[in-house]
């Protein structure tokens, strides 16, 4: 299946200026190692962790837009409804979203006073706000012309993410796409019926985690061909050699890699880390790459090649199945 250039131009080439630095978006594939590409960049002292406002349970005062979907689509024609906080995200400003639980709460004000300070801190050092957020991949092109960011996309191969949901147990509700009627009618309408067959019969993991990797990928390969400058990294490369990787991308992103970076970086990647935990940044990187091969069965990983062969070829060649 060939990626369609995007059916709507944004007129946004002015985009929304932030005071301070430049932000960065981390998007991509979930369980792309996305959380640690955004923890590790966040180590320069010039840059600001910002974890997923696009989450429908996130930090409202980091970034006080409500969503009713996961992978929301944010754009030109529906922006007005989130534009005003994002715009706060990015230059720093907290959102404080006065409510009874927060005055009856102790400890929901302690944090919101902390958060609060971060927020404060970051913008009196000039930082550059970083959101880190798989989520938000669908309106990437938006907050990247509207807030002039350098974008991150993380990919992974088919069967390394068909595992990853599958030992977290992760099933998809394909409504949340389908009740989007600006993003099926601009990217995802070649696969509506597709999808409106998922809601209809139950499939399995395997078989939710196919469809997922096709839908994020044709994204993806559809802001390759459009966005040249974005930066597009794949997990399995990063992983094998994450001090050289990393060095290009704080090279890519205009960050010093310091001493004090790579060093945490090794730390994060190193052999010594023996984890099984799905949520854990500190991993045996090189060994993480393949796991895939042994904990999915010859079944499941056929049928994954054969689901995204058509989108999978733009990211992984035969060798690396």
């Amino acid at each position: 299946m060939s990626v369609k250039p995007s059916p709507v131009t944004l007129a946004l080439s002015t985009g929304v200026k932030s005071t301070g630095a430049k932000p960065i978006l981390v998007t991509g594939s979930h369980r792309s190692g996305s959380t640690w590409v955004g923890l590790m960049i966040a180590a320069s002292p010039a840059v600001a962790y910002i974890h997923e406002p696009f989450h429908l349970n996130h930090n409202r005062g980091f970034c006080g837009a409500s969503f009713d979907h996961w992978f929301a689509y944010i754009c030109a024609e529906n922006e007005a409804r989130y534009l005003h906080y994002f715009q706060k995200t990015t230059q720093f400003r907290y959102h404080i979203d006065w409510d009874w639980e927060l005055l009856r709460n102790s400890e929901k004000r302690e944090q919101m006073i902390k958060d609060y300070q971060f927020f404060q801190k970051k913008r009196a050092a000039g930082c550059r706000p970083l959101l880190k957020d798989p989520i938000a991949l669908f309106s990437a092109e938006w907050l990247a012309n509207r807030f002039n960011m350098d974008v991150v996309v993380m990919i992974r191969h088919p069967a390394a993410f068909a595992h990853s949901l599958k030992k977290a147990g992760w099933f998809h509700n394909f409504s949340h796409f389908l009740d989007q009627p600006l993003l099926m009618r601009d990217y995802l309408y070649p696969f509506e019926a597709e999808m409106r067959e998922f809601i209809q019969q139950p499939r399995d993991i395997i078989q939710h985690a196919a469809l997922l990797w096709k839908l994020i990928h044709y994204m993806i390969g559809s802001y390759r061909e459009r966005y040249p400058s974005w930066i597009f990294v794949r997990h399995e490369d990063l992983s094998l050699n994450p001090t050289a990787g990393f060095r290009e991308l704080f090279d890519r992103l205009q960050l010093e890699f310091s001493d004090r970076v790579q060093a945490k970086i090794e730390d994060h990647s190193s052999a010594k880390n023996q984890t099984d935990s799905p949520h854990s940044i500190k991993r045996d990187s090189k060994a993480n790459i393949a796991t895939w091969k042994t904990a999915l069965t010859a079944a499941e990983i056929d049928y994954m090649r054969q689901q995204v062969k058509d989108i999978s070829s733009q990211f992984y060649s035969d060798a690396e199945w």
